[in-house]
C-alpha cells in the first residue's frame, strides 16, 4: 500500500549535511497527531504516541529537520516520523522522514508518493550494475533470502552508511561461519550516487568491509548502483528519501529490507536500529520454513 510522504521529508536535512561527521544519531520511531504547526521557527506540534526506551505519550512541539515543509502539514494530519535524538545533550531533537498515514485534508496530494515495504510485497525486478561492472538484477536472487540496503560511499556520517555497512559485514561473517544459511542468502548494498560511486569504487569501499578484494570476495555480497531513472523508482519503492546538496553531499534516509527466496517482502527495517541479531534470526526463521 502506498502512503503520501511530503516532498523532503525523506531526507535527512541539511542540518544533517552540516552536522560534525562525528556527530551520532540515535533514531525512534514515532506515531501521532499533528496539532499545530509553526513555519517561522521550523516547528511542529504533536500529540504522540509514547516512544519506548525515549518518553511517554504526551503533545509537544518539535524542530522539523527541514523547516521548509511545515506547510505541506496540516492540523489533524496522523503522521509517522523519525525522531533523531543527537548525543550532544544541547542539541534539538529532530523530526525527520515524515509519513503522513492519515491526511485530514484528503484532497491534498504530496509531490512523491513513497512505498513502505510490508510483508508478502512482490518486489520489482529492478536492474543494477555492480562491483565487477557486471549487469545484475533482483529476480536473479530469487531462490535465495536477499538482504539489500542503500548506502553511499562518501557518506560522512559514522551512525549511517557505515553502521549499515558494518552490520552487512558483521552479517556476511556470521553467515560465513553457518555454510548451509550462507549458501542460502545474498547481500546487496545499493548506492545512491551513481555520478561518485562507480564499479571500481564499490569495489574498493566493498572490499574494505569484506576485508579482501579476491575474486571470490563478492560471491554472496554485492555492491551495485543502479542508473539515474532506475535509482528514482527505487527509492519509491524501498522508501529511500534523497536529496542531492549543492555541495555534492547526500542526505538521506536509512532502509534495509529482507526479501525472501520467493521474491517478496519478509520484513522491513527502518531506520539504523536494526542488529545483526535481528536479521540472524529472521534469517533463520526463514531457513526453517523453506526446509
Amino acid at each position: 500500500m502506498a502512503v503520501a510522504a511530503l516532498a523532503g521529508c525523506h531526507s535527512d536535512q541539511k542540518a544533517e549535511t552540516q552536522a560534525s561527521a562525528n556527530q551520532n544519531f540515535k533514531v525512534y520511531k514515532l506515531r501521532g497527531k499533528v496539532v499545530a504547526t509553526d513555519a517561522a521557527a521550523g516547528e511542529v506540534t504533536l500529540d504522540h504516541e509514547a516512544i519506548p526506551g525515549f518518553m511517554d505519550a504526551m503533545t509537544m512541539p518539535y524542530k522539523l529537520k527541514d523547516a521548509n515543509i511545515a506547510g505541506e502539514l496540516h492540523p489533524g494530519d496522523v503522521i509517522t516520523a523519525d525522531l533523531l535524538v543527537s548525543q550532544d545533550p544541547n542539541a534539538d531533537v529532530l523530526v525527520d522522514h515524515i509519513v503522513v498515514v492519515g491526511q485530514a485534508k484528503p484532497d491534498y496530494r504530496p509531490a512523491v508518493i513513497y512505498h513502505v515495504p510490508a510483508p508478502g510485497d512482490a518486489v520489482p525486478d529492478f536492474k543494477l550494475r555492480n562491483q565487477d561492472e557486471r549487469a545484475i538484477h533482483l529476480s536473479q536472487f530469487k531462490g535465495k533470502a536477499l538482504l539489500i540496503t542503500f548506502i553511499y560511499t562518501r557518506c560522512p556520517l559514522p551512525d549511517f552508511c557505515p553502521r549499515v555497512t558494518r552490520n552487512f559485514a558483521a552479517v556476511n561473517q556470521q553467515l560465513a561461519a553457518n555454510p548451509a544459511l550462507y549458501g542460502k542468502t545474498h547481500l546487496l548494498c545499493v548506492s545512491f550516487d551513481p555520478e561518485h560511486d562507480t564499479p571500481e569504487r564499490l569495489r574498493a569501499y566493498g572490499a574494505t568491509y569484506i576485508g579482501s578484494d579476491a575474486p571470490r570476495a563478492f560471491a554472496d555480497w554485492d555492491f551495485a548502483v543502479p542508473q539515474k531513472p532506475v535509482l528514482l523508482e527505487m527509492a519509491k519503492w524501498f522508501d529511500v528519501g534523497i536529496t542531492n546538496e549543492a555541495d555534492e553531499t547526500i542526505t538521506h534516509t536509512l532502509s534495509t529490507t529482507l526479501i525472501g527466496p520467493d521474491g517478496k517482502v519478509v520484513r522491513f527495517y527502518p531506520g539504523n536500529e536494526w542488529t545483526v541479531e535481528d536479521v540472524l534470526g529472521d534469517l533463520r526463521k526463514l531457513a526453517g520454513r523453506a526446509g
